[in-house]
């Protein structure tokens, strides 16, 4: 199968740092080569992949001086798509919005699987205009807000399984690993490390929004606790390190979060996850297998000394089971299939229709002289 893949161009493919929708997107290029398949990837000039490369921008957008309006470079990327339409059987885009006046034109199937939140107004009425725009959700619970649309999968985010490791022994220390912000709620985090008298160390990225947030908020926090220690964002071989070492994870989140990649990541590495009932975590979770479950702060605290007894071999089978890049692949397969089928089978009946609406008066299988809305009915 000949697939395009297109990228956000903030992060490059894998990003260095922070940047889970481009990882995601790494990923499933990576693991479509590895079966075989025929992918080309638009992207950041300084990704890295197996697939054939289209450099959009020359480096990742977040690491450019002044490139602040993401727009203009997205709108080219997929005018390069277009000009290149006839080399693919199917178009994955992973850009959100940008794509959706220019595919309504395109003969060849797309599909857009969202990575974000849904639940914002503004969003509303693009996603009325555009409801005919063929979406992938990342879980159930994410299609929530949205109006009418057409929904073709849910397809939950998959790990290459040798990435991040089995650690059967785990360690003392509770992790946070994201983001510094309001909805990620690192102030619970660091309360119940301080009421579980556990240390815990924060790997977090802060984005110039959340600036002013960390300095009011958290880093008073961090400071006012020996136990809380802060160590910026990681690699992904210190997040191995990080996160398989941990006893476990905090996802202490406070909004609707549409999947939650650290959660899979912890446990892949047997990790278990004491996670806020938000968003897509029951559909991630499984209560009392990969972690706990927890509507409060008493909660997760009970919750803590629990998960740390925790089995760390069936944490890991438990995500064997669910969310490998193999089976994320798969998923993706299937659907571009059913895609394709569907496009070829609408391309087949619009030239049926329109030969049968262009035979001559009289002749067999003609079609009604106002059919396709031609002529004047007698």
């Amino acid at each position: 199968m000949r697939i395009a893949q297109i990228a956000p161009l903030a992060e490059s493919c894998p990003p260095k740092l922070y940047g889970g929708t481009e990882r995601i997107v790494h990923f499933l290029t990576e693991e479509l080569v590895s079966m075989e398949h025929e992918v080309t990837l638009f992207a950041s000039g300084d990704s890295q992949t197996r697939a054939e490369l289209v450099s959009c921008v020359p480096q990742a957008l977040r690491l450019v001086d002044g490139a602040h309006n993401l727009v203009p470079h997205h709108l080219s990327m997929v005018e390069q798509v277009r000009r290149r339409l006839d080399d693919f059987d199917i178009v994955h885009f992973h850009i959100d919005l940008f794509q959706y006046p220019a595919i309504l034109t395109w003969d060849t199937p797309t599909v857009t699987t969202l990575h974000g939140r849904l639940d914002i107004p503004d969003l509303q009425r693009c996603y009325r205009t555009f409801s005919q725009v063929p979406l992938v959700s990342i879980s159930n619970n994410q299609r929530m807000p949205m109006p009418p649309v057409n929904w073709v999968e849910t397809v939950y985010h998959g790990l290459p399984p040798q990435m991040l490791p089995l650690n059967l022994e785990g360690g003392d220390y509770l992790v946070f690993l994201g983001r510094i912000s309001p909805e990620k709620r690192p102030d619970r985090a660091i309360e119940i490390a301080v009421r579980s008298g556990r240390p815990l160390k924060m790997a977090a990225k802060i984005d110039a929004v959340d600036q002013a947030y960390w300095e009011a908020e958290i880093r008073p926090l961090v400071e006012a606790h020996d136990n809380v220690e802060y160590i910026g964002e990681v690699n992904e071989a210190q997040k191995a390190e990080l996160l398989g070492s941990a006893g476990a994870l905090l996802f202490p989140i406070d909004w609707p979060e549409p999947f939650g990649l650290v959660m899979i990541e912890a446990l892949s590495c047997g990790t278990p996850v004491v996670a806020w009932r938000n968003g897509s975590v029951p559909e991630v979770m499984k209560d009392g297998v990969s972690g706990r479950i927890v509507d409060s702060v008493e909660e997760a605290v009970a919750a803590v000394d629990e998960v740390f007894r925790f089995d760390r071999a069936k944490v890991r089978e438990y995500f064997e089971r669910r969310f490998t890049v193999r089976r994320m692949a798969d998923d993706y397969i299937q659907l571009f299939e059913q895609q394709i089928a569907q496009n070829e089978y609408r391309r087949s009946t619009e030239s049926s229709e329109f030969a049968q609406a262009t035979m001559p008066p009289g002749s067999f299988g003609a079609a009604p002289p106002n059919a396709l809305g031609l002529g004047t009915a007698a």
